[in-house]
């Protein structure tokens, strides 16, 4: 097995309140997503709880896309925790956290995936590391949070 842990931040130009409600509410992450345009047939079914600790979303799609779940199992005003599984291309749980805190020019996310790999993910991570992996996704998706909290919210 091997572990990583990829962090990226930004400063979002809004609120703590409204920067939970986007990454709170499973709906609102095709807006946002950096993964939602892998397949524009994929399949979502939201389940448990419209928001917040209990919510849970799930995905099907084209290779590229995969096929996985996640749920929310954390929420405060300042932190949110995700448990995700992937089940396609291949198996595996990780954990996703966004902490909250309120600067002078909005909100201060910062945006953490943490996990273990292994079998031929393992191998590979070994090779090509999940920084490299998932980074630039996590920045490009920072990049759509920051222009998405920056509209109104009545917008959405």
């Amino acid at each position: 097995m091997t572990d990583y842990e990829v962090s990226r931040s930004a400063v979002l130009p809004c609120d703590v309140g409204r920067a939970h409600a986007l990454l709170d509410d499973f709906h609102q992450w095709p807006a946002w997503s950096p993964w939602e345009g892998l397949d524009p047939d994929m399949s979502r079914t939201y389940s448990g709880a419209e928001s917040g600790v209990g919510a849970r979303y799930a995905w099907s799609g084209n290779k590229r896309a995969g096929a996985g779940a996640m749920e929310i199992t954390e929420s405060s005003p300042e932190h949110i925790e995700v448990a995700l599984e992937f089940l396609k291309p291949f198996k595996s749980r990780s954990t996703v956290s966004f902490d909250l805190a309120t600067v002078a020019d909005g909100t201060q996310l910062m945006w953490t995936h943490a996990g273990s790999v292994g079998g031929v993910m393992g191998l590979m991570a070994k090779v090509y590391p999940m920084e490299k992996a998932i980074a630039p996704d996590m920045e490009k998706g920072l990049a759509n949070l920051m222009t998405l909290a920056a509209r109104p919210a009545d917008m959405d």
